[in-house]
This record gives structure tokens, sequence and C-alpha cells, in this order.
């Protein structure tokens, strides 16, 4: 192994850290501070110097695609012998080597068992998202609750039902799991912690395997994994943890970032190192993230640029969500003409529920886009499947009608969870869809098939659309945020808990330090309190909404001519066409099908429905 090679080409702050073989360390690692490279390189040098064998080194991380790339920069590193591990394939691997046989069928996902538990549930409980269930069964168990202490362990938290229900569905999981003799992952964990404290030899053979551990994404840690990694190390101080407490973005499952800043303390020897370089961003992506930092806490980071400078964020206001959704998609376009290749640009959301609004956005103006799921959210498969193979032409009354059987309240109830909030939006969502396609002349087939052709893209190469949780560890030439106001970014459930809003603003965080070169904020309505912390000037960037008297008159013969389809057509105006796209039509004054199909809001649908008549409208105005 060619020590020359470990240190080539890192700066100071990485080199120490790669210098100090033994003892505790702390690595504060900021957003796009070459991390990884830190780690590999430093594992690599305790196998150089000696100070340990490869085999004697175990690197945990969170997930298996982690694993699988420090693995390989560790073997280009000489250092293959090197276990690098997540906490479950861990503790599966320890328990499999002391019972000799593997320690069960490991459940894929606990959202199946759940959703059929879930289903014998009472109204409106009944069809509560299986994922939140999932979710709140996790958060149960990373905190070492059983069925019969749930309920006095919740200290303040909410559960997605109230906790008596939530308690039996708990207790009926884990019965269910039990008779299937199958585990979750939170059961290998806590198999294996079994192990370890039952049997003095087991937990021998294990730390004189393992004499130094390096744990990725530190502040991701939940009571559990914390647990099992204090009996590996014992009363050892070779540990090094890595991580950024301003990313902990998952209170949800367990996760806590104490464990990281408080690592100096239980280690007062230990060697605190903070990589602040930053290698992914513009200095001007970087100003904006570095703004929020006298308001993120933990231990300060200010992330130091290295790239040459680039366009200043965007920062807008719009008087709705079509126009913001408008906006994205030109912008997309126009990046698009000047380079940035679509699978380069993502456009980041707090909430599922808002997917929606950019998949029809993208789909009208026939941009490919990826990771977004209308069709595969609960809501969709349910009523889709509900509706089978029906033939009937009252297209929006069956689609009406099956959502109420499904639980949709036009005005939802206050204290929903996130993902039923997403499944409330996302029927009355499928309720317009239905409207808007109905006109007498085709039936609930036509209906479901031109839903797969709006909306089952996922295409390789376009646009990323994906919540902020999914987005992190990544990173794109352009990144655009939109909907960062109140109720949204902090969310509605975060509102009034100091504890949540801080997780909210670490989304937030999180969101822009995945940007390159191209960043925009956007909001609608109310501007999020994280807007001013950020030092934004909402009102200025606000687009204030023109009166009808500054438009073109094309527009007042438009609202006329929409007004009596609408009515014909027995539907909301809004079905036919929004006043944003109505406005974009009037300023363009399109002349043929084809320019007409270029203004945003105009998809292929609408096109064929309306464009003779819009045309007509516009000639005669």
């Amino acid at each position: 192994m060619d020590a020359a090679a470990i240190f080539d080409g890192l700066n100071p702050e990485q080199r120490r850290a790669v210098e100090t073989v033994r003892g505790p360390v702390c690595i504060l690692a900021g957003a796009g501070s070459g991390k990884t490279t830190t780690i590999t390189r430093r594992i690599a040098h305790q196998v150089a110097a000696g100070a340990f064998s490869a085999d004697q080194i175990l690197a945990v991380t969170f997930t298996d695609k982690a694993a699988r790339e420090m693995r390989s920069q560790l073997e280009e590193l000489g250092a293959g012998g090197v276990r690098a591990r997540t906490f479950h394939s861990a503790a599966f691997a320890q328990l499999r080597w002391f019972r000799g046989e593997p320690p069960g069928k490991i459940l894929a996902s606990k959202a199946l068992m759940l959703r059929q538990i879930g289903n014998t549930l009472p109204m409106p409980f009944k069809f509560r998202p299986a994922v939140d269930l999932a979710t709140e069964v996790e958060w149960a168990k990373n905190r070492r609750l059983t069925p019969e202490t749930y309920r006095r362990g919740l200290n303040g938290h909410e559960p997605p039902i109230p906790d008596d229900l939530m308690a039996r569905v708990f207790r009926e999981y884990e019965r269910r799991k039990e008779a299937s003799g199958a585990l979750d992952f939170e059961d290998l964990l806590g198999l294996a912690i079994k192990l370890l404290e039952d049997e003095p030899e087991a937990l021998a053979q294990v730390r004189d395997r393992y004499r130094a551990f390096t744990v990725d994404e530190y502040q991701d840690v939940n009571m559990l994994q914390q647990t099992l990694l204090e009996l590996w190390l014992g009363e050892r101080d070779e540990l090094c943890a890595v991580g950024d407490d301003y990313q902990s973005i998952y209170a949800f499952t367990g996760a806590t970032p104490d464990y990281l800043l408080e690592l100096p303390k239980r280690f007062p020897n230990a060697t605190v190192v903070r990589l602040e370089a930053n290698y992914r961003s513009t200095p001007q992506v970087l100003g904006l993230a570095n703004r929020l930092v006298a308001k993120l806490g933990g231990a300060e980071k200010q992330l130091r640029e290295t790239h040459a400078s680039g366009p200043e964020p965007e920062l807008r206001g719009f008087d709705g969500g079509e126009a913001e959704a408008a906006f994205v998609v030109e912008r997309v376009r126009e990046l698009h003409a000047s380079g940035t290749p679509l699978e380069e640009t993502a456009v980041l959301i707090r909430l599922n529920a808002r997917s929606v609004d950019f998949e029809e956005a993208f789909s009208d103006a026939e941009i490919p886009f990826q990771g977004a799921a209308l069709l595969t959210r609960d809501a969709a498969r349910q009523l889709l499947k509900g509706l089978g193979g029906s033939t009937s032409r009252s297209v929006a009354y069956e689609v009406r009608r099956l959502a109420r059987e499904h639980g949709w309240e036009e005005t939802p109830p206050p204290g929903l969870g996130e993902r039923e909030l997403t499944r409330q939006s996302d029927l009355a969502r499928l309720i317009r869809l239905a409207d808007e396609f109905d006109d007498g002349s085709r039936d609930v087939r036509d209906w479901i098939a031109w839903l797969r052709e709006r909306f089952d893209h996922g295409a390789q190469g376009g646009v990323h659309l994906l919540t902020l949780h999914r987005a992190k560890g990544l990173e794109w030439d352009a990144v655009f945020l939109p909907r960062i106001e109140e109720r949204e970014l902090p969310c509605k459930q975060a509102l009034g808990d100091d504890k949540a809003i801080a997780e909210e603003r670490r989304l937030l965080y999180v969101g822009i330090t995945r940007a390159r070169k191209h960043l925009a904020l956007t909001w609608t309505r109310r501007p999020s309190r994280f807007l001013a912390e950020l030092g934004v000037e909402t009102r200025r960037e606000s687009a204030p909404r023109r009166s009808e008297e500054e438009l073109p008159p094309a527009y007042r013969t438009l609202k006329q001519w929409r007004l009596e389809r609408a009515k014909a057509d027995e539907v909301p105006a809004y079905v036919v066409f929004h006043n944003t796209t109505l406005e974009q039509i009037a300023e363009r004054g399109p002349r043929t099908l084809s320019e007409l199909a270029a203004v945003p809001g105009v998809g292929p649908t609408k096109l064929e429905r309306y464009g003779e008549e819009v045309l007509a409208a516009l000639a005669a105005a």
C-alpha cells in the first residue's frame, strides 16, 4: 500500500483526520466536504501504519449502497480486508455465526402486514397509510419499547392514530410476525444486543475480532444502534464517528444527533476535526446555506468554497401553485437549452402530496421526469383497484363515490399525519382529474389509461422529482426548492414544536446544499419563516397579480369562453383552464395548435379538447 497515495490531494483538515489512526476521533463533516474520501483514507492509513490489521476494523454505515462504495474504495487503497457493513448486516452476521444458522426470515417491509392489520381498524382510521403505521412501529422499537410499554413511552410524541389503537396495531403486528417466524430489521438489532448481553463468551469473541470502529452518518444513529455499538466497543475508545448534525433529518425513525454532539464529552481526549471545505457548490449556493448556520445550532460549521463563482440563487414568490410550477418548467427548459442535462436537474419537495403539481406540469410540457409516484401511492393504487374493470361512463361520479368510501374528506380534519395528508390530497387530485376528463363519451377504463399515459413515467434521463428526505446524499447541477412556505416547510405537523421546527430547518439546509451551480427557492401564499432567516425580502421578490385591465383584452374573451364551456361541461371553471394558463395564452397570442401546445398548462388532452375553440376565441378578441 502506497502511503503517499493515501494522503494525495487531501486538504489540511482531511489530512489531520487521516493521520490520527488511534484513539477517539469525531469528524464533523459539512455537506460536500469529501467525507467518504477522508474516512476511507483514514482506515487505509490505520492498516498501512500497522495500528490495526484490516480484519480488526469494522466500518459501519446506513445503506447497502454506501457500504459497497466504501468497500470498493478500500480495495483500491489496498485495504480490501476491512469489513464495511450496515448495522443490520453486521448484526445478522454475528447472529448467524454464533447460532450456526440464519436468525430467521427477514421482512422486506412491514407495510404489507400492517396494511392487513390497518384494514381491521374502525373508520376513519381504516385507510391510514400502512407506511405511517410502519414508521411508528419502527420509532417505538428503535427506542426499545414493546406493545406493553409503548403508551407509557410516548413522552409527548404524537402517533398517527390514537395511542390505544396504535398499541393494538403494534401488538397484533408482533403477534403475526412471530407466528410467521419472521423478523424485522429492529428485531435483528435487538437479538444481537440480547446475544451479547447474555453470553459473555460471544461478547468477548466479537471484541477480540474487532478492535477499531468507524461509523459513518453518525447523526442518524438511534438508541438500538448506539446500544449495539457500545457493546462492540466496551471500555475501549477506538471509535471514529463521522457525521453532520446539520443533516439530521430522521427523528421520525428515532434517530438523534445527540450521540454525535456528545461524543467529545464522553471521550474528553477525542480528536475533533471539522471538514468545512466544500467541493460541490458555488460560493453563491454556499453563501445562502451559511446564512442558516446561526439558527441550526449544534456544532458550528461554515462551509468554504473551492469552486469558481456561479449564478446567484433565484428567490421568487408567486400568486399560486400553477404559476410556480410554470416557472419551474420554463427554467428547466432554459437550463436544458443552455447545456444542463435534465438528469442533472432536481425538483425537491417537502411533501409527497406536492409531487403531482409538477408531474402534471412536466407531463403537459412533455419534459421527461423520474422519481414521482402518484400512481404508486396508496390512494391511487386502492382507488384504481376498486374501480376494477368498470365500463361506466360516469367517470367523475364513480371516482368521487369510491374516494368517499376510502375515507376522502373535502376538509381533512386537523391532526393528520404527513402520509395521511398526502393520501387525502391524492384522492382530491384524482377527483379533479376525473372531473377534467369526464365528457360523457369515455368510460372509466379510458380514464385509467389516460392516467397511466400521463403519470406513469419514471423515465431515465429525466428531471428528478423527489422529497427532501430522499434527496439526502445526492447532488445535481440545478436544484429547485418550491413551496418554501408556512405549513409546507415547516410542515403543518411541526408548528408549535421547537424540535420539529429545527428539523424542518435542517431539511431546507439539506435541500440547498444539494445544488452544485443553479438554485431556485420559490413560494406562494405565506412565505416560510426560514426565508426571513435567509435574509430574503419576500415582499420584494413576490410577483403581484395584475388586474384584468393590465392584461391583454384577449384575457377577458378567454375568461368568458371558459365560463360558457365550464357550464356546458358541468365542471368548475378551473377544470377547463386555470387563470394563470389563460393569462399565458393571452400574453403569447398563439395562432396555431403547435404554438398553443407550447404554453405551460396546455397539455395534449386539453389541446385536443379545447384547442380549436381557444384559437377561435383569440381570433375573435
